[in-house]
């Protein structure tokens, strides 16, 4: 049934007379699932609890930052006791060096330099990476997403070695016409436009894994061919793992492929799970490279609240109890989940297809193969709001849009596990009948 929901409606009337959209990130706003956005007043481990009293698991987990889960008491009393020292300095702090420290041990990245957010952080990588070529044109894939960065939010629909225009108001075509899109796993289209470009390509950029059309995994050695195609070109691989950083596995998407395959980014960025929930994030790479930063080099960056000592502390203790029974934990509770999504939908004749890398999934409501974008858009939008609703109202907040990733925590246990399993048949026949409908 319906849960009660006057609390957050009004709360949400109050948002729209204040703020555009009545939310501060587009998606919150549920306009791609109609309804009314939950306004969450507290969570704690698996669970959310909106202003009307509801609860509900939790499968965003703010969108991959809460690996750990909700409220963690260690991560909370790190906190604590640093905001107990001051909340901000303008200063170097060892917090800092020691979550610096602890990025380096985990992947191939030399140098780290800490920034507040994922589009500061591919903003800065992009900078560097023309700075040290000396060139100006980024290669980048339709469907990744890598911050509202005005040079990155290119249109799709460009044709291979195509320039492209903006793929919003506000962005002058000068912004995106030094950048190439790609369809994303097209091997012919990477080469072709480094044929045409390749002395002019300052970077390719790519999510390492993209989670923004929903979760698209790079085909066996795709992130290979990157990284060997810019080498011979000289330009940088950049690989944004601002959403998979830590979150796919313990080294992120590298560690499921380019440890194994034996080859590294130039440049890496990170955001979400390395700052335990706050605003943090950070770009890396190899030490000639980063050398080019200020203070070492020409290439300017700076931030006021960049390695703040409060968002370092917490992103310092998320990684130190990412221990590998923690990954063991979330592979093993998101293959229950997947296959009992895709039982759920089967059994009701809904037509879907599930992908995954590493602890990260999504359902696309579509015929695979999902292997890029335009494949990705096939997705039943008006199948996944029924969905999204059915699940909703059994008690399982699921992100509210079609083309994102699903996330789970180590602190998902039997209890929200369990229902997530019982919400899946009714939310399945839901969708199917919103399919049938159409």
């Amino acid at each position: 049934m319906p849960r009660e929901t006057s609390e957050s409606a009004a709360l949400y009337e109050r948002g729209l007379a204040v703020t555009p959209g009545g939310v501060n990130s587009p998606v919150r706003a549920f306009n791609a699932v109609g309804g009314t956005p939950r306004f969450i007043a507290s969570a704690k481990g698996a669970w959310l609890t909106d202003v009307d009293g509801n609860d509900y698991v939790d499968l965003i987990c703010s969108w991959g930052p809460m690996l750990l889960g909700h409220a963690h008491p260690e991560v909370e009393a790190a906190v604590r006791d640093a905001v107990g020292r001051g909340t901000s300095y303008g200063t170097p702090t060892r917090p800092e060096v020691e979550l610096a420290e602890e990025i380096v041990a985990r992947t191939p990245v030399e140098r780290v330099r800490f920034v507040s957010s994922g589009t500061e952080a591919t903003m800065s990588a992009i900078r560097l990476a023309r700075g040290f070529t000396g060139r100006d044109v980024v290669v980048k894939f339709a469907g990744c997403y890598h911050g509202h960065v005005d040079s990155l939010l290119a249109s799709a629909g460009s044709g291979v070695a195509t320039f492209a225009l903006p793929g919003t108001p506000g962005v002058p075509a000068s912004s995106t016409e030094l950048t190439v899109v790609l369809p994303y796993n097209d091997r012919a289209a990477v080469e072709k436009a480094f044929a045409e470009l390749g002395d002019r390509i300052a970077c390719l950029i790519t999510e390492a894994a993209p989670g923004n059309m929903g979760v698209v995994p790079p085909e066996p050695g795709f992130n290979q061919l990157l990284a060997e195609t810019c080498r011979t070109h000289g330009a940088l691989f950049v690989s944004d793992e601002v959403m998979t950083g830590f979150r796919a596995s313990k080294r992120g998407q590298w560690g499921l492929d380019g440890a194994r395959e034996g080859w590294q980014p130039d440049l890496m960025t990170f955001g979400k799970v390395m700052g335990g929930g706050f605003p943090a994030a950070a770009f890396g790479g190899r030490a000639d490279v980063m050398h080019h930063l200020a203070p070492e080099g020409p290439v300017y960056q700076a931030g006021t609240l960049s390695g703040n000592p409060v968002a370092t502390t917490a992103g310092l203790a998320t990684l130190r109890l990412a221990t590998d029974d923690v990954y063991d934990h979330l592979s093993k509770i998101g293959e229950v989940i997947r296959t009992a999504v895709s039982d759920a939908l089967s059994s009701a004749g809904v037509v879907h297809t599930v992908k995954a890398t590493g602890t990260m999934f999504s359902v696309f409501f579509a015929e695979g193969p999902v292997r890029d974008f335009t494949d990705a858009q096939r997705t039943d939008s008006a199948a996944y709001a029924a969905f999204f609703h059915a699940m909703l109202d059994r008690g399982v907040h699921l992100p509210p849009s079609a083309y994102e990733a699903w996330f789970l925590s180590a602190a998902h246990d039997d209890r929200a596990v369990q229902t997530v399993l019982d919400a899946l048949p009714e939310a399945a026949r839901a969708a199917a009948a919103a399919q049938k409908t159409q």
